[in-house]
């Protein structure tokens, strides 16, 4: 099953829904459009029996390259963007989420792996959050969630140098479960949800919400403290300056 228009391919097979990033050339940029697709594939599987376990992919060279910048500008502002819906969602998921994240994977590509229960990220994987360089803030609750992973001086190094880091740095500093090679990346994380989809169904479910219940409330109002933020960075002369070399080819 696939959605042209939006660029998300979904297909279900035995208990694991995956959703892929299909926008290769956008180097699967997220379009408001993606977002909303991905919001409706989430809500719809957490109400779906059939539905066991939910896997995010792409391709072996290219996971996301985060926001489409000129889609996120040109949105219509007198609406919630649907990426802070589909945040929202992430956030309180029943059913385990399993990724796979191999290539480039910027912005969004790093901070939804942050609301995964299990993360697998290709050898050659190349990871980074450029929020500051843009002259935004982080998203998603990483300001709040990478801190909890990996301690505040990691957090602080990655969220504001914004450098791009490897797929061994992630492993180390908490984001991934383990780095696969990058052809194998998929079939793995497939294979761990196929484990998981095999365990009891309520026990699966409640672990899950014990090891996540605590900090529901915080994440979501970080994600809207964050997007608060964010909406008035991408108005502010900084931001402007910065996008508009960006644009013409100059940062």
């Amino acid at each position: 099953m696939s959605d042209q228009q939006t660029h998300i391919l979904i297909e279900q097979q035995e208990g694991i829904l995956t959703i892929r990033f299909n926008r290769t050339e956008k180097k699967n940029a997220l379009t408001s459009a993606m977002y909303g697709a991905i919001l409706d594939v989430l809500i719809a599987a957490d109400q779906d029996d059939s539905v066991k376990v939910i896997l995010f992919a792409a391709q072996p060279d290219m996971f996301t390259a985060g926001n489409d910048l000129k889609d996120f500008l040109t949105r219509d502002t007198s609406e919630e963007p649907a990426a802070i819906k589909m945040l929202r969602q992430l956030a309180v998921q029943k059913k385990p989420i399993v990724a796979a994240a191999s290539g480039i994977a910027v912005g969004i590509g790093v901070t939804l792996l942050l609301h995964c229960d299990l993360v697998y990220v290709g050898e050659n994987t190349r990871l980074r959050l450029p929020f500051v360089n843009l002259a935004v803030v982080p998203e998603a609750a990483s300001s709040l969630l990478l801190p909890d992973i990996m301690g505040r001086q990691r957090a602080s190094e990655l969220l504001m140098l914004g450098d791009f880091f490897d797929a061994r740095r992630a492993y180390e500093y908490g984001i991934a479960n383990a780095v696969i090679a990058n052809e194998e990346v998929f079939e793995f994380a497939l294979a761990k949800a196929k484990e998981l989809a095999a365990k009891p169904r309520e026990a699966l479910l409640l672990t899950k919400q014990l090891i996540t219940r605590n900090r529901h409330s915080d994440v979501q109002q970080r994600i809207d403290d964050e997007a608060i933020i964010f909406a008035e960075r991408m108005v502010s002369e900084e931001a402007r300056q910065v996008m508009a070399a960006f644009f013409s080819g100059k940062s």
